[in-house]
């Protein structure tokens, strides 16, 4: 059964917590599509600095094969060993870009696909979740309150009386 890691994102400006709508679920094991297609999946994740890591690497093994007029077959060898790569670490790589992106992992879930995992997961996580705070009671002025309309010689913060002296 695949396991999955749950990861949070950072909380957006003026919240305290992460929505848990915004959760994402990251299956571990093989990625046929990284396999494949890598180019398209690191960009479709985006995943900047891995893509760039794929094409320098690519590249090096591109130029490699081309100064020591390496035969084919070693050129398709090495192409399907960095695919093979890309697909093997294809979660590893997607949770080290989403670490680097200030998002943190808060658990595992197990499950036959993404929404089982989680269901199991929420089911668990609102269990754990600690009981909701009582609301807080209204404050209490100490100080005396004024009634009726202000007088002329109110002052508010450090303006002076009108027709007083400066």
């Amino acid at each position: 059964m695949p396991t999955y890691t749950v990861h949070a994102p950072p909380p957006r400006p003026g919240a305290t917590a992460s929505d848990p709508e915004r959760f994402l679920f990251v299956r571990d094991g093989f990625h046929f599509w990284a396999f494949l297609l890598a180019p398209l999946w690191l960009l479709l994740r985006r995943l900047w600095l891995v893509l760039l890591g794929y094409i320098v690497l690519s590249g090096a093994l591109g130029g490699a094969a081309y100064v020591l007029h390496a035969p084919s077959w070693l050129k398709f060898f090495g192409s399907l060993l960095i695919a093979l790569l890309i697909g093997f670490e294809a979660a590893t790589l997607w949770r080290w870009t989403l670490e680097r992106r200030g998002w943190r992992m808060i658990g595992f879930a197990v499950g036959d696909d993404e929404e089982v995992a989680e269901r199991r997961f929420f089911a668990e996580w609102t269990k754990r979740a600690p009981p909701a705070l009582p609301p807080a009671p209204e404050p209490h002025s100490t100080a005396p309150l004024r009634r009726g309309p202000p007088s002329s010689s109110d002052v508010i913060g450090l303006f002076p009386e009108p027709g007083g002296s400066r």
